[in-house]
């Protein structure tokens, strides 16, 4: 017959157990879905617009694929003068593609326009922002993919110039 030392020990061992795996479940119900983004069409009429200070925002998809940790796209409406906010940098690529209006961007401290139809690539850690310098509101897509092996932070970098 087992000792009562041997029972206590494995009933704190039991419990234990059980303990961590309700912990478990728990954290995982709380955790951001991780399902893998499969083949789409995403209609951007269908999406709903909303407002920012400085125009509109779509939000099209931000989820893992195959072969990204995370993929993430948005549709931003910028109203004339508007800038979505500062230069920056971050360690994820980004593509943006001008649907309709005028955009001023700053790749690195230059300037340069882009206008419907062109497309604005933002490679890692390098400054960038955009303005509108239309009469009319510009709108433009926004893809960015994020590696798994991406380090989690920006490279240390003087601090961005402000859009003019």
């Amino acid at each position: 017959m087992p000792s009562s030392r041997y029972l206590l020990v494995a009933a704190i061992a039991a419990g234990t157990g059980a303990a961590a795996v309700a912990v478990a479940v728990a954290v995982a119900a709380d955790a951001p879905s991780k399902t893998v983004m499969h083949s789409h069409v995403y209609d951007s009429v269908q999406i709903k617009a909303e407002p920012t200070k400085t125009g509109a925002r779509r939000e099209v998809f931000d989820a893992p694929t195959a072969t990204l940790e995370r993929f993430a796209s948005h549709i931003t409406t910028l109203n004339p003068g508007e800038a979505p906010h500062p230069a920056h940098r971050h360690p994820e690529e980004e593509l943006m593609i001008v649907k309709e209006g005028t955009l001023e961007v700053m790749l690195n401290g230059q300037p340069t326009r882009a206008d419907a139809g062109g497309m604005i690539f933002c490679a890692s850690n390098e400054l960038h922002g955009i303005r509108n310098v239309g009469k009319t509101p510009a709108t433009y897509y926004v893809v960015k993919w994020y590696p798994h092996d991406m380090p989690k932070t920006a490279a240390a970098a003087p601090a961005p110039a402000p859009m003019k």
